[in-house]
C-alpha cells in the first residue's frame, strides 16, 4: 500500500516518541548515576524478522542503537532454537560478541505481537553500574579474558510468557557488587519496555498495522536512497586513513586502527584489513560493535539522513576475523569505548581526504573510565564509575565544542554535584584546560582538568584511558591537540601511569588527588589562516596562552591583549614563505 507524505511525517514523529519515552522513562527510574545522569542507555524499535534498526530514540547513544540490532537478531536465532519467540517474553543478556559492547552493558529485548502476529521488538540497554569481575565498575584495564570483566550472561528469559523468573534476577544481583543499583536499573528497563508496548499499540490501533508497517518499510528506502544519493556526490576512488590506541594495558605497544575508503559509484567500501590483529588486553571489540561504530560516524558526517538501518544499505564492511575489530569469546572487550571512538576518527580523517566541507577533526577520543572504590566506615561498600569530557573536534563552519561527551552518544557527563553527593569524593578542581585544543582556522575544542580528593579513609583506583602517547589529531591542516594525562599523588609526591592512560592497583588515602588532564579536538584548516581576532579573544577568555597564540597561530598581542598588527604580519609573512 502507498503512504502520503505528511502520513509518513507524522508516523515518523509518533515513532520516535515512542523510543524518547522509553529513554526518558529510564533515565528517571535508574539507580545508577551512570544511567540516570550520563543516559548512558538506549531504546529502539527493532524488525520482527531481520532485527535490523528501524526507528532509535535521539536521547541514548547511537552506538547501542546500532549493535543492538546485531542483539536482537541474535535473540530471535536463540528463539527458533527453542520454541519460538511469545506473547509476554522479555529476554536479557550482556552478551559483548552476540550484538553486545561490553560486559556492563545489559540488553533487554521485548517482541510486540497484534493478534497474535509478531509485529515488532522493543530493546533497551543500559550501563549498569557493576556486574562482578576483577575490577568495581568492570573497566579492567588488565583483562587479559573476559572472565576477568564481570559475569557473561547470554540471552535468556528474564519473562517466560508472561512469567517473571525471579532466579534469573537472583544470579545477577549475586554476582555484583552494588546488588540494589543493579535492581534499580534492571526495573526500570522493565518499566522502559511496558511503557513502550503501551505506546506502540495505541499507535498501531490509531492507524492500523498495515499503514505503520508500509510506514517502516519506508523509512528504511528513503534512508537508503539518501544515503546512496550523498555517496554518489563524494569524489570516486580510495583514500586512507589510519590512527592509533596508546596499548592494550597488558603489552606496551600501539595498535593500529587502519581504513581504506573506497567511494564505487553510489556505493562505500570501508576496508578495516590492516588494523592491528586481535591483543591481549581489553581493548578488542567484536564485528557487530565496530560496524555500529561506523553507522556512528556516518550519522555524523551524513547528518540528514534518517537513523535506521538504510543507512548502512549502500555500505560494504571488511573486518578480517582475528583482528581487534572483529573478537570472539573469551579476548577481553571491556574497554570497547577506547577503540570504537578511534575507529570513528579514522572515518572522519578518511573523508577528511576526499570531502573537507562535511568532514570534522577528531574529538578528544577516549571517556577516560575512572573507577574509585572502597568501603565507609560503617563497611558498607562504596563504588564511583565515571568518565569524563574533552574537546570535540572543529570543522568548515567554526570550533569544535567545549568539554563535550564523546561522539559515541548524546550523554551527558555526571554533574560534580552527583557525583560527590554520592561518593566520598571532593572536586578540588573542574575547568576548562587552556592550550589543549587542535589550533586550525576553526579551532578544536577545549579539554577539561578535573582534580579529585579522596575523604574517605583509603581508596582502591582505576584508570582505562586513551590519547595518552597519540594525540587527537586536526584535519585539512589543522593542528593536533594535546595528549591525555592522568596523575596521582601518594605519600612520595604524584605519579604518572607507566602506560600513560592505563593503570590498576593504585591505592590512595584520605586527603589525596586524582588529577585528569583531557584532550581537546583537533583543528580544522591551517591556524595561521584563523582570524587575529578570534585568537585574541581565545586569549582573553583563557583558552589559548599568548606563547601558544604567537607559536601556533602566528598571532601577537600587545600588553593589553590587542592585537600587533605589524608583526603579526611578520610572523604570517614568515610562514607563508616557509
Amino acid at each position: 500500500m502507498a503512504i502520503d507524505t505528511v502520513t509518513l511525517a507524522i508516523l515518523k514523529g509518533r515513532l520516535e516518541q515512542i523510543a524518547d519515552e522509553m529513554d526518558a522513562t529510564l533515565f528517571r527510574s535508574a539507580f545508577n548515576p551512570i544511567i540516570a545522569e550520563a543516559h548512558d542507555a538506549s531504546h529502539g524499535i527493532y524488525d520482527a524478522t531481520t532485527g535490523e534498526t528501524l526507528v532509535q530514540g535521539k536521547s541514548g547513544l547511537p552506538i547501542f542503537v546500532g549493535v543492538m540490532a546485531f542483539a536482537v537478531k541474535a535473540v530471535i536465532d536463540k528463539a527458533a532454537k527453542s520454541g519460538g519467540v511469545h506473547e509476554g517474553d522479555v529476554w536479557i543478556f550482556n552478551d559483548p560478541y552476540d550484538g553486545g559492547t561490553h560486559l556492563s552493558d545489559f540488553r533487554l529485548v521485548k517482541p510486540v505481537f497484534r493478534g497474535g502476529k509478531l509485529f515488532c521488538f522493543l530493546a533497551s540497554v543500559g550501563h549498569w553500574h557493576d556486574v562482578g569481575g576483577n575490577v568495581p565498575g568492570n573497566y579492567n584495564p588488565a583483562a587479559t579474558e573476559c572472565f576477568q570483566e564481570g559475569m557473561l550472561i547470554p540471552p535468556v528469559k528474564l519473562y517466560d510468557r508472561g512469567e517473571f523468573r525471579q532466579d534469573v534476577v537472583d544470579i545477577l544481583s549475586a554476582n555484583s557488587r552494588l546488588p540494589l543499583s543493579l535492581y534499580g536499573d534492571l526495573n526500570g528497563q522493565i518499566n522502559a519496555l511496558e511503557l513502550g508496548e503501551k505506546r506502540m499499540h495505541a499507535l498501531l490501533d490509531d492507524y492500523g498495522d498495515a499503514t505503520v508497517a508500509t510506514c517502516l518499510v519506508e523509512l528504511k528506502a528513503r534512508a537508503a536512497r539518501m544515503m546512496r544519493a550523498q555517496i554518489a556526490e563524494l569524489p570516486q576512488g580510495t583514500v586512507s586513513a589510519e590512527d592509533w590506541l596508546d596499548n592494550d594495558g597488558i603489552v606496551d605497544t600501539p595498535l593500529k586502527i587502519a581504513l581504506d575508503l573506497t567511494i564505487d559509484g553510489d556505493r562505500m567500501v570501508m576496508d578495516f584489513s590492516r588494523s592491528s590483529p586481535a591483543c591481549a588486553g581489553p581493548v578488542n571489540i567484536s564485528r557487530s560493535t565496530a560496524i555500529a561504530a561506523c553507522y556512528v560516524a556516518l550519522k555524523h558526517i551524513f547528518g540528514e539522513v534518517p537513523a535506521n538501518a538504510g543507512v548502512l544499505e549502500p555500505v560494504e564492511f571488511r573486518i578480517d576475523e582475528g583482528s581487534l575489530l572483529a573478537v570472539h569469546a573469551p579476548k577481553p572487550v571491556g574497554g570497547y569505548t577506547e577503540t570504537i571512538l578511534r575507529l570513528i576518527d579514522v572515518v572522519f580523517q578518511a573523508v577528511a581526504k576526499i570531502a573537507p566541507e562535511p568532514a570534522m577533526a577528531c574529538a578528544y577520543g577516549t571517556i577516560n573510565a575512572l573507577s574509585l572504590a572502597g568501603h565507609r566506615k560503617d563497611g558498607r561498600r562504596w563504588v564511583m564509575f565515571s568518565f569524563f569530557g574533552g574537546g570535540h573536534g572543529a570543522h568548515a563552519g567554526g570550533d569544535g565544542l567545549n568539554h563535550g561527551n564523546a561522539p559515541i552518544s548524546t550523554a551527558t557527563i555526571p554533574p560534580l554535584e552527583i557525583l560527590e553527593a554520592a561518593y566520598p569524593v571532593r572536586f578540588t578542581q573542574w575547568a576548562l584546560r587552556p592550550d589543549s585544543a587542535g589550533p586550525g582556522e576553526t579551532r578544536g575544542g577545549l579539554g577539561a582538568t578535573y582534580e579529585i580528593e579522596l575523604l574517605e579513609e583509603n581508596a582502591d583506583v582505576f584508570l582505562f584511558g586513551e590519547r595518552g602517547r597519540h594525540a587527537p589529531p586536526g584535519v585539512v591542516g589543522g593542528g593536533a591537540a594535546a595528549l591525555n594525562r592522568f596523575s596521582f599523588e601518594q605519600a612520595d609526591g604524584w605519579h604518572e601511569p607507566p602506560m600513560a592512560s592505563k593503570m590498576v592497583g593504585i591505592r590512595i588515602a584520605r586527603g589525596q588527588r586524582l588529577r585528569l588532564e583531557t584532550p581537546g579536538g583537533g583543528g580544522y584548516g591551517a591556524p595561521h589562516a584563523r582570524d587575529p581576532q578570534a585568537v585574541a579573544r581565545d586569549v582573553a577568555r583563557g583558552y589559548v596562552t599568548r606563547d601558544s597564540a604567537e607559536a601556533d597561530y602566528r598571532v601577537a598581542l600587545n600588553e593589553d591583549g590587542s592585537i600587533d598588527a605589524a608583526r603579526t604580519q611578520s610572523l604570517r609573512s614568515r610562514e607563508a614563505a616557509e
